[in-house]
Formats: C-alpha cells, structure tokens, sequence
C-alpha cells in the first residue's frame, strides 16, 4: 500500500484544469444557492434546485474527482495514463456538459438541449471508464484499490446513462415507469457508487500516507467493496421493482457495513500513525465524514417522507457537508503536491525550492476551515428548522467560503517563486 511512483504522473493539461474549473463552478453554484435563498426548502424537483445539485455533483464533485482520479492512478499504480489527450477531452466534454445542463435546468428546457447536454456528460464518463480500464487492468499490485477505482468507474457509467434516460424521458416520456422514483436510483447510484467508492478508494491510499500511518487489515477493504456493491445492488433492484420504501434500508444497511470496514482499516492507520499533529485539511476530511454519517442517520426518515426540509437537510448533508467538505482539505494535499512535481522536481537536491506547503496561504486555509464549520451550523439550522434568515446568511458565507477557496487554488495553480525561496 505504501507504493507511489510520482514519475508516473500524467502531463500538468490533464489535471490541473479540473481543479481550476471545479473551483469556478463551486463560486456558481453558490451564487445560485445565494439566488434560490429559501426554495430549496420545498420540493427536490423543481427547475433550480436541480440546477444546485447537477452543478454540485458534475461541475464541483465529479470534475474535481477526475482530475484527481487521473493523478492518482497513474502514481498509484505505476502505469502511465493509456491516453492523456483522451482524458483531456473527457474534462471538455463534462465541463461543456454540466453547463448545458445547469442551464437547461435553471430554465426548465426539457428539449433536445438538455439531451445533448446529458450526452456530453455521459460521453465523458464513459471516456474516463476506458482511460482507466486501459491503464490499470494489467496492474499485479493494489488489488483492493483497482476494485475501488473501477467500480466506482462503471457506477459514473451507469448514473451518467441513468441521466440521459431521464432527459430523454423528460422530452418524449418514454420510461413506464414513474420519473422521480427513478431520479432517487439515479441520485444514489451516482452518491453511493461513484461519490463513496471512489473516495474510499482515494481515502485508503491518501490518508494513510498523510498520516504516515499504515494497517496489514486489507481484508477490511475488500469487504468494503462487496458490502457497498451488493448494498447498491439490492437497493436499485429492489427500488426499480417496488420503489424506495422503509425496507430500502436493509441495503442501506448494507452499505453502511461497508463503509464501516473502510473506517476500520482507516482506523488502525491512525492508530499505528507516525504524524501525531491532524493540520487542518485531515481535519476537514473528519468534518465530512461526520456529515456523511449524519446523512446514513437519516435515512429512516428520508425513505418515508416524499419532499419537504428533510430531504433538502439529507441532500445538503451529501453535497455540501460530505463532498464539499472532503473535497476544501484534500485540495491542499493534492494540488500543491501536484504543481510542486511540475515545477520543482528536477531541482529537488540541487537549491533551495519551497515546499508544497508554502505555495498556497495557510490564513487563507484557516478562514475557509472556519468559515466551513460555521455555514455547516447555520445551514443545518436553518434548514431542520425552516428559519429563511439564517439560510440567507449562510449562503453569503458560502459564496465568501468558494471565493477563498478559489484564490487559493489559483495562488497554487500560478504559484512563482519569491526571492526568498532561493535564499
């Protein structure tokens, strides 16, 4: 697990855009949330709040994740990318693909716009899926991981086609059966196969290393990926034959057990760790699970209640809470790492060259951390409780929150040397 072969990382054009463009869509999608204000305490299906989740999920969940999938692969498992410019082409077509869509949902044009727009995106998967099978599928070594990253790889496949079903479905209504019992299979099958494998699969290589901890208990993950596979299986068979009802939740339970494995291997890291001091970005990973396991909680109440607050609270929890918050710290891990390798690495040993800690603003890291932890606060209030005003004013703190976020990812991405650091 400790293997890593940073010769192996693919060409700055293949990474570096994906996190400069989540950035940007993480700044849009608080600005609509700002706009929407207190609309997205009704119904999940309605014109702008689709909008939210779609530029939440594609644009800043999904981009990032692939940016970071396509570094991550080639480094883990000692294997050049199959094709860069493939997925260099992939970024394209989900970038031009999340902002059709977002715009086709603002506006509500179910037409052949949005049929385009979801064929982009599920183009885009599909490109990735390939990538990905092509560069790993002769690897000896990270078995665990290879089932990770791959199924999480079919699941973005099978979400991304889900979707453009119901786009169709929207235009010509084909589908006999009912739309929004299908959204919810397609809402959870992106959430639980895509969003939680690929970042267990992620966590289980990164947070080790971060915490210079290590664990011999692969079993654990292994048992994570059956768990969390057969859980979803069961769920969208069960879902698509009887739809999503209180005895849904033994496939949850499932799930669950799966993610509780991942923590056990995770556990035994940070208990063998040799890095005693959590610095914030580890702490913003804590956050998120947190958040994450305050949505498995919810679930017995999500099954039985068909729109309203709580299903506005559970989705909050998912994208802004878990993703978003997993997504603030491990940037700052991953990023500066990433430019540091571009820039810096055939001076390693030779001057004096700063380290990838020092080329992005530890204030700017500590507001955002705090500022995360407050929008959590006010944003669970408000929504659990209705209160309008205190969901206006988290949603400025989190168009305030996007924008540091982007200043520092871009002082990382066009980070120039000061004098000091050859000194």
């Amino acid at each position: 697990m400790s293997r890593i072969e940073i010769n192996k990382a693919p060409e700055a054009y293949v990474v570096v855009p994906c996190y400069v463009t989540a950035a940007l869509f993480f700044v849009l999608a608080s600005i609509l949330l700002l706009i929407t204000g207190k609309e997205i305490l009704g119904h999940y299906f309605q014109p702008k709040v689709l909008a939210i989740v779609h530029t939440l999920a594609l644009g800043w969940g999904s981009m990032i994740i692939l940016g970071a999938a396509y570094q991550l692969i080639p480094v883990i498992f000692g294997k050049k990318l199959f094709s860069p410019p493939m997925a260099f082409v992939s970024y394209l077509l989900l970038m031009m693909g999340s902002l059709l869509l977002i715009y086709c949902f603002w506006h509500f044009k179910t037409d052949h716009w949005m049929i385009i727009a979801g064929s982009l995106v599920c183009l885009s998967s599909y490109l990735y899926f390939l990538n990905l099978w092509m560069t790993i599928k002769d690897v000896s070594h990270g078995f665990e991981l290879n089932l990770f990253f791959s199924f999480s790889a079919f699941w973005f496949c099978f979400t991304t086609t889900i979707g453009l079903l119901l786009a169709i479905n929207l235009y010509h209504g084909f589908l006999s059966k009912n739309h929004l019992d299908i959204l919810k299979l397609h809402a959870h099958a992106g959430i639980v196969g895509w969003f939680l494998q690929l970042i267990l699969g992620a966590g289980a290589k990164l947070l080790p290393m971060f915490l210079l901890g290590k664990s011999n208990k692969t079993r654990f993950l292994y048992a994570a990926v059956v768990l969390i596979n057969l859980g979803l299986c069961v769920f969208l068979a069960d879902g698509y034959l009887n739809s999503v009802r209180l005895n849904s939740l033994w496939s949850a339970g499932l799930i669950f057990l799966g993610f509780i494995s991942w923590a056990i291997y995770i556990l035994d890291c940070i208990m063998n760790r040799a890095r005693k001091k959590i610095d914030i970005p580890m702490k913003h990973a804590l956050l998120s699970f947190i958040c994450l396991l305050m949505a498995f909680a919810m679930l017995p109440i999500v099954v039985q209640t068909p729109a309203g607050n709580w299903i506005s609270l559970y989705a909050f929890l998912i994208f802004m809470g878990w993703i978003t918050g997993i997504v603030l710290g491990m940037t700052f891990k991953t990023l500066p790492f990433i430019i540091w390798n571009l820039k810096f690495k055939d001076l390693n040993g030779k001057e004096k060259i700063p380290m990838p800690k020092d080329m992005y603003s530890q204030q700017l890291l500590k507001g955002q951390f705090f500022l995360f932890i407050g929008n959590l606060l006010l944003s669970l209030l408000g929504i659990s409780l209705k209160i309008s005003w205190l969901l206006e004013g988290a949603t400025y703190l989190w168009t305030l929150l996007s924008i540091l976020y982007l200043w520092n990812v871009l002082m990382v991405v066009f980070y120039k040397r000061r004098r000091s650091d050859a000194d």
